[in-house]
């Protein structure tokens, strides 16, 4: 369960890798990545060290 943010993470980037080359979806999964990228920073920088 504490893994969670990562696997999200890795998810987002790898659907956003691949909405990149597909421009109808791309401004969705733009976004998308962002959400998960601030997650994990707040999460790496909160100060939690049980990742």
């Amino acid at each position: 369960m504490k893994y969670i943010l990562y696997i999200v993470a890795v998810v987002m980037i790898i659907i956003w890798v691949i909405g990149f080359f597909v421009y109808s979806i791309g401004a969705i999964i733009h976004l998308l990545l962002v959400v998960a990228l601030v997650s994990l920073l707040i999460k790496v920088f909160s100060g939690n060290k049980s990742i």
